[in-house]
């Protein structure tokens, strides 16, 4: 590592501070910067990312003169100015300071005027993550094109490498791809397009590749682009041709949405995308037929490689390499072609093969308007297949049917069945592995297989051809149910981690057995099964929004049928309900429709596990919908259900949703005998999925609401531990949505009632960041909201409730019917009455009580009567005192019978305060003495010193 000393110079995505020559550049271009400005450029990048706070900014810049606030932020102007469209690396951290983001490396100054990539030892640098496949075989005959496209990729974000089919695109961007992996701190991602026959999976796809995880809602275009913005990265886009202009959209949202991430892509026409570099892919030298040193040429050179990889001793003299020579210049040095040819040299010699190729040639060349490489590809292919042996034909066509990588298993299973022994399935492969007509992956483990896309192609057409197609699909559709149907019943006996690696490759070919199943000529019973078995796999995925649509479709299409399958109608309801609550356009009574049907056909049935998710879902939706006594009866119908069954687990997860009910309903010591129980007692079985079939991590939810309950009542130093304790268990689950869930709905919640705000702030920073690298746009809203609530706590209310609103607005439906909802809008009425707004602040407090009342949740009816009693005094109407005093009164009494200790504090401090201020001092202490006495933690909290003060005032 170089030392960051004065002759360092930092690069990030083209920029490059230089340290020694104090010079700003922009990918070796000089960009006008001031003195003083650079010094505070320099402190931030010298920072690595870190928050730079203002009072320090300036202690550094200017340390002998007295300096105010607005100098700085002259300078901060200055250096996004210079930053021009990347401005937003820098980054403001509201009343706090600055902070320099990007991936920013040093090296040793030389001088101005670097390329995007500066030269360096691989050696030196980490292997970067990456999903690039190793070469099977070398790369012969591209050197000087790796190296030129190389430079192309350092100085263009988006490469296109177009030429025919079988030209050898793909392999020439991976090895530019890897030759270019030490350069990308994030990785070098492969995203296969040729599987997709549906080009709106092309951002799908891209996010699958790279891992991006999504908590709900359409993954599209704008979306993936975003999770990529600020990513130092770079993508390979392969075979883009059938779904051209998804790909283009793709490509060019990545190059819009920030300045990071690079694109390769691999296609048969350019993207005619914006920004786009395009480099034409030649065919490999040939000799003329006059050429002396034919090992000079790529294309000879290649296949007397791939001659030899067959054939170790294979003698090739100056006749055979001539004919080689001739029978490269009739394949148009295509790499594909070549390849193919020289398979076939073991079986039938060099010159019986040329004889061969020429007759074909001569044959398959007249009339034909297309280009050269492509006739010659289609008579490399004609012609390779009709070398083959029967066994052999067949089983190539058939493997057709199959999309993308796949195992033996699955070939067996379709294949043999279609008339195939399993021995000549085996002995067939192998043979074509060999003559480079399938290709193998093999790791540790496992041996795959998937035929090229243009060998697909041709394949499919002869499949078409032989009337065979619609009967392999079908066995294809089946083979595929069967297995997911499997896999289902697997997810709870393993960890996610084995069973997602062993399922989840299989989803080019759900795909593909789903578009024949609901295809005119397809099945629907096996499509409907299909989508049911499949949605666990759609689940951990992250492919909600893909698998909503295709459970709505299946249920269309079953009811359609004239035999309706009850269990799988059940199984598909189930689906739906699950679906429905993570998709963005989702509604409340849709939600309800659901999982009511899932629970008529479950209780019908006498399917107690489906009965069980039912009324879990029920749980779920009517406390989104507002209705949380039918909340709370379902909880309980859960529990007595799950009392019947030798799964303790299921009974403890009963009482965890008795418990949030009970929150929520404002009996919080109802609520912390259930929530405690629960914990007490529930033990994650060690070998399954930590996230169970009621898709949360059941410990860590509990956890969060015992959190809460706790605060409120009266036990903010256990109530933090606790949170603190099941975040860190959330955090070893590695599951994100977990850690969101905790993060959004106890830790940031409780730092704030407690007054914590450097705390608060953390756990903000934190969701903010898990939320946006994730993309998980309900949790950005919570923590807009949040950073809005700890705004306004800090005395800059008015930005803080843009942010509130804001935040509330994008959560919609979600908060409006939620314990959440009462939390943001409390302190949003609070909020408008210090700016003045006493009358806005009034209103939105009695829309809230009224809410309160009308779903009957009550958490916090106490703090809202406080805070109504607040502004009302802030109103200063004639008699007003006499209202609000009653409105404190009304405040002490519910949280009495709640069992809500910290709600009391505040409403008996507000009381106390009204007291002292007509002159009834001992009516204050007399009221707010014994409350404060019954605290034994939680003395430096803001409202216990608040009460404190308020008590030393009184004497």
């Amino acid at each position: 590592m170089v030392e960051q000393g004065l002759r360092a110079v930092y690069e990030s995505n083209g920029w490059e501070i230089d340290l020694a020559q104090r010079e700003l550049r922009s990918r070796g271009v000089s960009v006008p910067i001031g003195s003083r400005t650079f010094e505070i450029l320099e402190i931030l990048v010298r920072s690595g990312g870190e928050l730079v706070k203002k009072r320090d900014l300036i202690d550094q810049v200017w340390p002998v003169a007295t300096v105010e606030e607005n100098t700085l932020h002259f300078h901060i102007s200055a250096i996004r100015k210079a930053l021009g469209a990347d401005r937003e690396l820098l980054k403001t951290v509201s009343g706090r300071g600055y902070r320099l983001l990007g991936i920013w490396t040093v090296r040793p100054a030389t001088g101005p005027g670097h390329l995007l990539y500066p030269k360096e030892s691989a050696s030196a640098q980490p292997l970067a993550s990456t999903n690039l496949p190793q070469p099977a075989s070398a790369l012969i005959g591209r050197t000087a094109e790796v190296e030129e496209i190389s430079k192309l990729v350092r100085a263009h974000r988006l490469v296109t490498l177009t030429g025919a089919g079988g030209i050898g695109k793909t392999r020439l961007a991976l090895a530019v791809a890897r030759e270019l992996l030490p350069h990308f701190p994030e990785g070098v991602w492969l995203v296969e397009f040729s599987p997709l026959a549906d080009p709106s999976l092309v951002p799908i796809a891209l996010a699958a590749a790279i891992g991006l995880k999504f908590g709900g809602g359409e993954i599209s275009t704008q979306r993936v682009a975003l999770a990529l913005a600020a990513r130092r990265l770079l993508v390979v886009m392969d075979t883009c041709e059938h779904v051209i202009d998804a790909a283009a959209r793709m490509a060019e949202g990545v190059l819009r949405a920030g300045s990071s991430a690079q694109i390769i892509a691999t296609s048969r026409e350019p993207l005619r995308a914006e920004g786009e570099q395009v480099s034409w892919v030649q065919p490999l030298s040939i000799p003329t037929e006059d050429a002396d040193d034919l090992l000079e040429y790529g294309a000879v050179r290649l296949f007397i490689e791939r001659v030899r990889a067959t054939e170790p001793g294979a003698v090739l003299d100056g006749h055979r390499a001539k004919t080689i020579a001739a029978i490269c210049r009739r394949l148009d040095g295509i790499p594909l072609a070549i390849e193919m040819a020289a398979a076939r040299v073991t079986a039938l010699g060099v010159e019986e093969l040329a004889a061969h190729l020429d007759d074909r040639f001569q044959l398959l060349t007249g009339g034909r308007t297309a280009l050269p490489r492509h006739q010659t590809l289609r008579a490399t292919f004609d012609w390779s297949y009709e070398l083959l042996t029967e066994p052999e034909l067949v089983l190539l066509r058939r493997l057709a049917v199959f999309a993308g990588a796949i195992d033996l298993e699955a070939i067996c299973a379709v294949v043999t069945g279609a008339g195939i022994a399993l021995p000549e399935v085996v002995d067939g492969i192998s043979s074509l592995v060999s003559k480079s007509l399938v290709v193998a992956e093999i790791d540790a483990t496992t041996a795959r297989y998937r035929l090229l896309d243009t060998t697909h192609t041709y394949a499919l057409e002869k499949l078409d051809e032989s009337g065979e197609r619609e009967r392999l699909a079908r066995r294809h559709a089946e083979y595929y149910r069967d297995l997911f149907e499997r896999a289902e019943a697997e997810l709870e006996m393993r960890p996610t981690v084995d069973w997602m690696g062993d399922y989840g490759r299989h989803i080019d070919n759900l795909r593909a057995a789903l578009g024949w199943a609901f295809s005119p000529s397809g099945d629907v019973q096996i499509g409907a099964g299909l989508t049911a078995a499949a949605v666990p796999l759609c689940v951990h995925s992250s492919l909600l929004e893909e698998c909503h649509g295709r459970v709505e479709r299946a249920i269309a299409a079953l009811g359609a049928a004239v035999n309706g399958d009850a269990r799988l109608e059940m199984k598909l309801y189930t689906a739906l309900g699950t679906t429905l609550i993570f998709v963005t356009d989702a509604k409340i009574p849709a939600l309800g429709e659901a999982w009511t049907k899932a629970l008529e056909l479950a209780e019908r049935l006498d399917d107690v596990e489906h009965q069980l998710r039912s009324l879990l879902g029920l749980w779920f939706f009517h406390r989104v919908a507002g209705r949380l006594r039918a909340s709370l009866t379902a909880a309980q119908r859960f529990s007595a259900l799950a009392a019947s069954r030798s799964n303790s687990n299921d009974r403890l997860i009963g009482e965890r949703l008795i418990g949030i009910s009970q929150h929520c309903l404002g009996d919080q010591p109802s609520a912390r005998y259930h929530l405690e129980r629960m914990l007490a007692h529930y033990v994650p079985p060690v070998q399954t999925s930590r996230i169970s079939r009621f898709r949360s991590n059941q410990r860590v939810t509990a956890g969060a609401f015992l959190g809460r309950t706790l605060w409120l009542q009266g036990s903010p130093d256990r109530a933090m531990r606790v949170t603190e304790t099941y975040l860190r268990e959330a955090t070893a689950s590695r599951h994100v949505n977990s850690v969101c869930y905790i993060v959004a709905n106890a830790a940031c919640p409780i730092a704030l009632w407690s007054g914590d705000m450097d705390l608060a702030d953390q756990y903000v920073t934190r969701l903010i960041d898990l939320a946006t690298r994730h993309s998980l746009m309900r949790y950005v809203a919570f923590a807009r909201s949040h950073q809005g609530l700890l705004a306004i706590k800090r005395g800059d209310t008015p930005g803080g409730l843009l942010l509130l609103r804001s935040g509330i607005d994008e959560l919609g439906d979600e908060v409006n019917a939620s314990h959440r909802y009462f939390l943001f809008v409390g302190e949003m009425a609070e909020g408008l009455g210090r700016v003045g707004q006493v009358g806005e602040g009034l209103s939105v407090v009695h829309d809230a009580i009224a809410r309160a009342e009308e779903t009957e949740e009550r958490l916090s009816i106490a703090e809202l009567l406080r805070i109504k009693g607040e502004l009302l005094l802030l109103q200063g109407a004639p008699g007003v005192a006499a209202t609000a005093e009653d409105q404190f009164y009304q405040a002490l009494k519910w949280a009495s019978l709640q069992g809500a200790l910290s709600w009391e504090l505040r409403a008996a401090t507000s009381l106390a305060q009204l007291f002292r201020d007509q002159d009834r001092p001992a009516d204050a202490k007399a009221l707010l003495q014994p409350i404060y006495d019954r605290f034994t933690e939680g003395l430096d909290t803001a409202d216990l010193k608040r009460a404190r003060g308020l008590l030393r005032d009184l004497g």
